[in-house]
């Protein structure tokens, strides 16, 4: 897609370095790319590591890297040359209107890459430093990968079955929440910016986001003392609000109010349930889940989930079977809202951006770009 004039995207006319690897740091200038910026990803001459991180390979790198790096480009810079990392700065000074960057600690201190350098030949910059622990404290230092985050933020200690081992989600939402993050304080600076001309550091860190996913976790513990456990597929608070297992998989319910719990009883034709005073409101539901979700589990195993999707569907009770990636992808509702897009150049389709403006998403307008080829002079 070409930038149309009379049509810009909101972040056309700005341009991006991003100075990281992995996920979090490329989730958050993809976003960005996304919508309309010129995104420069620096890569050291190895690639980020992300292009190695398979199988499976789509096209010349890791699956995981291509989906992470669409509609940017790609340079080169052997951060052990002084004359590259010259050459760089040089670059961010003249060109930049936003840098990222999630490398370890004290790298790019080391190398006049930071934020305290740049500003202070460039003040207008905005400069965005995705840590780990987020800076002070005892673990500023260290690095941090997304598994390390949910352990030690907590997420892992509510995820998973009751008495069973700790679970991490199954993707790096950690990295990707950092990441969505970083793109929204970047916005936000970005809008100050036109008022003050002056730029910001934006900090962001693996643990604060591990944290700020753990916000209704923590409400409940600082309330009543006690520490949340997990749930399996069920909520802390509200009940009926889970999976259940039908003859052929999984349905999640989700009565969350007294209304929709009528509804649900009715229409499993056990209508006792709405007066039973073990179940009569939520605080009883939750006291007593093990009673209730042991009498709808024995009913919806008696059928296959389209029965039940389309019974619930008709009584107005929430609900969604538990697909796997295949169904998800493919059900009618991905497909009608446009969710997979063709990458330009290229047989691969990608998820597009989970936003529209005036109806419209942002289209994929760049492959994921290939790492460059360094010149002789640069690999020598």
């Amino acid at each position: 897609m070409q930038a149309n004039p009379n049509n810009p995207m909101p972040l056309q006319g700005y341009t991006v370095f991003e100075i990281g690897q992995n996920v979090a740091a490329p989730f958050a200038s993809q976003i960005l790319a996304d919508l309309g910026a010129r995104v420069i990803k620096v890569e050291k001459p190895a690639g980020d590591d992300a292009r190695h991180w398979g199988p499976p390979d789509w096209e010349g790198a890791a699956a995981m890297f291509q989906t992470l790096n669409r509609n940017k480009e790609s340079i080169v810079c052997n951060f052990r040359k002084p004359e590259h990392v010259d050459r760089l700065r040089q670059q961010l000074l003249e060109q930049a209107d936003v840098v990222i960057q999630n490398f370890r600690p004290g790298v790019l201190e080391s190398l006049q890459l930071d934020a305290a350098t740049l500003r202070a030949s460039k003040p207008e910059l905005i400069y965005c430093d995705m840590g780990a622990f987020g800076r002070g404290g005892p673990l500023s230092g260290l690095p941090g990968y997304d598994p390390l985050m949910q352990a030690y933020g907590g997420l892992m200690s509510v995820t998973g079955e009751p008495g069973q081992s700790p679970v991490r989600t199954g993707y790096s939402v950690i990295d990707c929440g950092s990441g969505m993050w970083a793109a929204i304080g970047i916005m936000a600076a970005l809008l100050q910016r036109k008022n003050s001309n002056t730029g910001s550091l934006v900090e962001v860190s693996l643990f604060e986001t591990a944290l700020g996913w753990m916000q209704v976790a923590s409400a409940q513990h600082l309330a009543s003392n006690e520490v949340p456990g997990r749930h399996g597929s069920g909520a802390a608070t509200i009940v009926p609000y889970r999976a259940y297992e039908a003859t052929d998989g999984h349905l999640v319910i989700a009565a969350g109010n007294n209304g929709l719990f009528a509804k649900l009883c009715t229409m499993l034709n056990h209508p006792e349930w709405i007066d039973d005073a073990r179940f009569t409101s939520n605080p009883q539901r939750v006291l007593n889940r093990n009673a209730i979700d042991s009498l709808i589990q024995a009913e919806i195993a008696q059928h296959p989930r389209e029965y039940w999707i389309e019974k619930l569907r008709h009584a107005n009770v929430p609900c969604a079977p538990v697909q796997d990636t295949a169904e998800a992808f493919s059900c009618e509702q991905a497909k009608a809202l446009g969710v997979l897009q063709d990458v330009p150049g290229s047989d691969m389709k990608l998820m597009g951006i989970p936003v529209r403006l005036n109806g419209q998403r942002p289209l994929i307008r760049k492959a994921p770009p290939a790492l460059q080829t360094l010149t002789e002079e640069a690999a020598s």
